[in-house]
């Protein structure tokens, strides 16, 4: 798999006019123009850049990662260095909107080098991008054509600190929408949840919780084909849990049902629903539920 270190390589091999300046570039189009087209496909490649790119006319899918995204209008995505993208001669490039690229070295020395590592959304899929309201477009363009002032100015002592300072505040104003975005998507996090369930239900039928262990979220977002960090924050903000607190939730209540069978031992409980230590199945459970496996079994046994 190709890997680009500069932003230049980068551009260059995605047919992109190089950049201004070495680690940085913004690229707008506004009125009737589109956005340069690059590549008309790749294979599998990554960078040492990061990429916050808002797309309103796109056709065709992208892959990313594990996901594909037919893109729609108004909608800001976000890539950190290292991710993996391609894609194919059916994606259609030609696009209003603005992209900004910067390799992480442009942020060495700077607060912002590390209060982008805070913000979560730079691990999401594609498909699990930023939809935009017409006036939250508007904010984000105004931050971004700030930049471009700074970007196509003679750049001088003061020009990197404004960038930082702009890059920031649209940062800023992107997680108080994915915030938004995930207060007014109710039924996408009750679908999520639900998603959630039937996986760990797949995996304790098909005995795999036995046999391989307690599957890892990451194990579970990767079947739901979502992102572990996009899962996490999605139910969250609605459930008041975190996807550990449900996965604990789920093997407490099937333990309940098998704490009732008489001829299965605590540990074979345990070990059933993929303990690797009876000790710490018996600590959880009395952790949420107050009362001992044992104590449980006592007081709800079948006479």
């Amino acid at each position: 798999m190709k890997h680009f270190k500069t932003l230049s390589a980068y551009f260059d091999y995605i047919q992109l006019p190089p950049p201004e300046h070495p680690m940085l570039s913004v690229l707008f189009a506004e009125g009737d123009s589109f956005l340069p087209c690059p590549r008309k496909s790749s294979p599998p490649i990554s960078n040492d850049c990061y990429s916050i790119s808002l797309k309103k006319v796109v056709k065709g899918n992208l892959n990313y990662g594990r996901t594909k995204y037919d893109f729609t209008n108004g909608v800001l995505i976000f890539i950190a260095p290292r991710q993996v993208m391609q894609w194919d001669s059916s994606v259609v490039f030609e696009q209003k909107g603005c992209s900004i690229n910067f390799h992480e070295n442009f942020l060495k020395g700077t607060e912002l080098a590390q209060q982008i590592k805070k913000y979560g959304f730079f691990s999401y899929h594609v498909n699990e991008a930023l939809h935009l309201s017409p006036k939250e477009e508007k904010q984000i363009e105004s931050i971004v054509e700030n930049i471009e002032i700074e970007y196509h100015n003679n750049q001088d002592e003061f020009s990197k600190d404004i960038i930082i300072s702009q890059l920031s505040t649209l940062l800023k104003y992107a997680n108080r929408f994915y915030e938004r975005q995930f207060l007014n998507r109710k039924e996408l996090s009750n679908n999520l949840l639900e998603q959630f369930n039937e996986q760990l239900n797949a995996y304790f039928t098909l005995g795999k919780l036995q046999e391989e262990g307690i599957p890892s979220i990451d194990q579970i977002a990767e079947k739901m084909s979502v992102s572990q960090r996009y899962l996490s924050d999605t139910l969250k903000k609605e459930t008041g849990k975190t996807t550990t607190e449900h996965l604990q939730i789920y093997l407490i209540d099937e333990a309940k049902n098998i704490l009732l069978n008489p001829n299965k031992s605590i540990s074979e409980v345990a070990y059933e629903l993929g303990f690797e230590y009876p000790q710490y199945f018996s600590r959880l459970f009395k952790k949420k539920e107050g009362i001992s496996p044992t104590g449980f079994r006592e007081k709800y046994k079948i006479n």
